[in-house]
């Protein structure tokens, strides 16, 4: 069933058989550190200690595997660990990395400072220009990085022709979907070659558990994608290893949570995408606010791609205050129901000044967010609700 299954179903059941001992409809939590062994090396479902593996966490990576259309999924302790093991796995002293100039300032971060000061290079440039990507490739560039809905200005990248590029290049192409959701959109069935997310958002959904995933594509028999390519086989195998060696693990109760989230990831998406719809064109109207970031708009300069690779908007919008930086501080903490709060994804809204909170540390860089700029993540609140918050908010402008 599940070969063939939709996507709520699968986000149901992918992973998810009911316990055989008890009939339980959930399967238990497993949460222990070791294993019983039937004599010295005679393993149980292959399972050691948990650090290799856990029951509850192979019970999440299939689930996400199965979501994404790809043939290996990883969970890790948070989105930055598994960016992390796959920039470790992937990269050595003198290699190359292509990165979007607006991402999530810890993902710049991370290649900046962390792997920057171990001899990686960097070129930031705007993913959504094929034209700049192409020139900013290198012979030695090892990784294209995409996000796309970016982070914060909602910047839509061309995710096939990205990864056609890369594909020519032999540069792997990675997709950061953490906005998007496999809901809403799967970089793997577009050409990508890993997909990396920050479970803690949507996946997740509830701001009560912090984790991070990666979901590679075929060449690992007989999955949905491309068996013909094996590099993808060993690149992830090399990341297993990477996970089990250095130990960034998600644990049982985390991904307890995080496969009970996903499991009203669908319905969850479509009402997220409703209010943040609302949302982006009351914000429109309105003459203090200079201009509205949400590719559900048509006047969004990638609407028209974004319809074509998405199947919805989601829940992320981003607005420019007329008034600049002073503005900005004024509309996040004037906010009632829009918690000031950093992350997303969550069913409640909230709000966020990038520029001092979650983009803080990409300051004087090429990825810069302006003062003047505020993100909001629209809950599944009451759009009415939301929509008077809005209000009270601009009144204060």
């Amino acid at each position: 069933m599940h070969d063939h299954a939709r996507f709520d179903t699968l986000a149901i059941h992918a992973g998810q058989e009911f316990d055989p001992t008890t009939g339980a409809v959930i399967p238990p939590i497993y949460q222990t550190s070791t294993y019983v062994q039937d004599g010295i090396g005679g393993l149980r479902g292959g399972y050691e200690y948990s650090r290799g593996g856990n029951p509850t966490r192979t019970a999440l990576e299939t689930q996400l595997a199965a979501l994404e259309g790809g043939e290996l999924g990883l969970s890790f302790a948070s989105g930055l660990a598994a960016e992390d093991a796959l920039l470790r796995t992937v990269l050595a002293p003198g290699d190359h990395v292509v990165i979007g100039n607006d991402v999530y300032g810890g993902t710049h971060r991370l290649i900046r400072r962390v792997h920057g000061a171990w001899g990686v290079r960097h070129t930031t440039v705007d993913t959504s220009d094929l034209d700049a990507v192409r020139a900013a490739i290198e012979p030695s560039t090892k990784v294209l990085w995409v996000e796309t809905p970016s982070n914060p200005l909602m910047k839509i990248s061309d995710v096939a022709a990205l990864a056609e590029l890369g594909r020519a290049a032999g540069v792997l192409v990675v997709v950061d979907n953490t906005f998007a959701s496999p809901a809403l959109q799967q970089p793997l069935a577009l050409g990508a070659d890993v997909v990396v997310h920050s479970t803690t958002k949507y996946l997740g959904g509830h701001s009560d558990v912090v984790g991070g995933a990666l979901v590679f594509a075929g060449g690992l028999g007989d999955g949905g994608g491309d068996s013909s390519r094996p590099e993808l086989a060993d690149l992830a195998e090399r990341v297993t290893f990477t996970q089990f060696a250095a130990g960034a693990v998600s644990g049982p109760f985390d991904a307890f949570l995080t496969s009970r989230g996903i499991k009203t990831l669908g319905v969850r998406m479509e009402r997220h995408s409703s209010n943040a719809l609302a949302i982006a064109r009351r914000l429109d109207e309105h003459a203090g606010i200079e201009r509205v970031y949400y590719p559900g708009l048509e006047s969004h300069p990638g609407h028209e791609l974004a319809a074509r690779q998405m199947s919805g908007f989601g829940g992320m919008l981003s607005i420019s205050l007329a008034g600049g930086g002073e503005a900005a501080r004024r509309f996040a903490e004037s906010t009632e129901l829009f918690q000031l709060a950093e992350s997303l994804g969550g069913v409640e809204s909230l709000v966020n000044y990038p520029s001092e909170m979650t983009h803080a540390s990409v300051k004087g860089t090429d990825a810069e967010v302006p003062e003047s700029i505020v993100r909001l993540s629209v809950g599944i609140e009451h759009v009415a609700d939301l929509l008077a918050d809005i209000d009270g908010a601009l009144a204060r402008l």
